[in-house]
């Protein structure tokens, strides 16, 4: 089983990349923004759970957002592996999920960060912000708040699997195709 977390800055080409792979390697694409999306949709549990935090304005708590991604996985237990998108974005989830795949008798085996130049992506995120009408997409202090909580939360992240051996940075900038051929060079290489 080969399970891969996708790193990147919001606007990085992680929902686009992440489409791609899925295909090629038979993965099974668990995104974290869609996995809440649903259980608040449809008023799941552990969606009304969800539900208290963000009402409130608070960050869902990690135990929470682990809970989700695991009933998640534990829904596809017939697969080639994960491709985690937006999980883990914490130490303590990276933890979980370490803790949780060895209980499945697998593992994280590569961490791939799809990087880019902060004002590339702000430009690219303002652009899709005119056809995407995601609010947070259209106000430049809105997406350098959220790089800055990237680098706070992820970056931790990147330097705990690179302790474990499977941090692995790719170029994000380029054709959807040549970013895709570089992914692909890391995943091949496995």
């Amino acid at each position: 089983m080969i399970n891969i977390v996708l790193f990147g800055k919001p606007g990085a080409g992680k929902g686009t990349q992440a489409e791609f792979l899925k295909e090629k390697y038979k993965l099974t694409h668990i995104s974290t923004g869609d996995v809440f999306r649903f259980n608040l949709k449809n008023d799941t549990e552990l969606g009304k759970q969800v539900r208290v935090y963000m009402d409130a304005g608070d960050l869902v708590p990690d135990e929470l957002t682990t809970k989700m991604l695991i009933d998640e996985v534990n829904k596809h237990t017939d697969t080639n592996g994960v491709l985690f998108d937006g999980y883990p974005r914490t130490i303590s989830q990276a933890v979980a999920l370490d803790e949780f795949l060895s209980s499945i008798g697998s593992k994280v085996t590569a961490t791939v960060a799809l990087e880019a130049d902060d004002e590339i992506l702000i430009k690219r995120l303002l652009e899709r912000g005119k056809t995407s009408g995601r609010i947070d997409d259209q106000d430049e202090d809105k997406i350098r708040n959220r790089y800055e909580e990237y680098n706070q939360k992820t970056a931790p992240l990147m330097q705990y699997y690179n302790d474990q051996g499977k941090f692995h940075a790719v170029n994000g900038i380029g054709s959807v195709q040549e970013i895709t051929e570089r992914l692909s060079a890391v995943i091949d290489n496995l």
